[in-house]
């Protein structure tokens, strides 16, 4: 059986190296994080797929990662910034997608002991979300998209 929480200690892990930003787990990273920072949220699992007398199910997870860029601390009536936003959804599809050219194999493999991935992609791209957030006056913005990893026991 995959566990599900040591693929999500990954994917926070990963993206924190990959981005240098913190990721929250459901929530604002330390509770009190200004942005920039990523929300991540598990929103999907599926099991299935061995065989009757095989008890290794393979999963396919699914976890939204939602990019908040806020106004810059340094700069009164500052706002949040496409840019850094956008910039943050393509670190995020890189981090999870990216592939060496040469060899095909991931830029960031899934290093989890008894898990292979057999297939990465993205789901769901909503892109920026201009005051996407209940705190429309603090000049947040956010962008929203959904990975998913298909998995089977090593």
């Amino acid at each position: 059986m995959i566990e599900k929480r040591l693929v999500t200690d990954w994917v926070v892990t990963t993206l924190e190296t990959a981005s240098g930003m913190e990721v929250g787990r459901g929530s604002v990273p330390r509770g009190d994080a200004d942005p920039p920072f990523y929300l991540l949220y598990s929103v999907d699992t599926a099991v299935g797929g061995a065989p009757l007398a095989d008890m290794s199910e393979d999963a396919s997870l699914v976890y939204q990662l939602t990019s908040v860029s806020g106004p810059d601390p340094e700069v009164p009536q500052s706002t949040a910034w496409l840019s850094q936003l956008e910039w943050m959804a393509d670190k995020a599809r890189s981090t999870f997608l990216g592939r060496d050219p040469i060899t095909g194999l991931w830029l960031h493999p899934l290093l989890i002991p008894g898990i292979s991935c057999m297939a990465r992609r993205l789901d769901v791209e909503w892109g920026g979300q201009p005051g996407g957030t209940s705190e429309q006056e603090a000049g947040i913005m956010t962008y929203v998209q959904r990975f998913r990893f298909d998995l089977t026991p090593a």
